[in-house]
């Protein structure tokens, strides 16, 4: 895998964070094959009140990234080569619903969030879920080396859900 090139995804949320973009959470997880890894960025209303990591709608709101696109990012053909900070740019920019509603104040979860970066440096990638059963409890990964446990992040400020 591609660590550094998927890890990418991640930064530009940390860097979304910086910009005051707080409310954007990450929803992590592995493609039903078990081979891809998928990050969808989604403001924390679309986000389970009862796991902090869980999509309540992936129609609504959410941009959806997967390790199968390599660099081409959301699909972008011209930011295959761009720092984190310019995938930022480009995210509010061609993804303005979802900046906005992610717009504010959320310490809590950017806390958590870098602290999370910290845990999988350099090679592991957090997963939420999975075609397979998961701890409910922490956040596990994929990667090289052992696998970790996150704590799970804050809770979502949406309704329960069905997770």
């Amino acid at each position: 895998m591609k660590y550094r090139v998927y890890r990418k995804v991640l930064r530009m949320v940390a860097e979304l964070h910086v910009r005051g973009y707080q409310r954007l959470r990450i929803a992590p997880g592995v493609a039903p094959s078990g081979c891809g890894w998928r990050c969808s960025i989604t403001p924390a209303t679309n986000i389970s009140s009862r796991h902090g990591a869980r999509m309540l709608s992936w129609e609504m709101l959410a941009a959806h990234y997967s390790s199968g696109q390599e660099r081409n990012y959301f699909d972008w053909k011209d930011a295959s080569h761009v720092t984190p900070s310019r995938l930022a740019e480009l995210f509010i920019e061609r993804f303005p619903a979802i900046a906005e509603a992610g717009r504010g104040s959320d310490w809590v979860y950017a806390g958590w969030y870098l602290e999370m970066l910290n845990l999988t440096y350099p090679n592991r990638l957090p997963v939420a879920y999975a075609d397979w059963d998961l701890p409910s409890d922490c956040l596990t990964t994929v990667g090289e080396s052992s696998e970790i446990r996150i704590p799970l992040p804050p809770p979502g400020w949406g309704p329960e859900g069905d997770d």
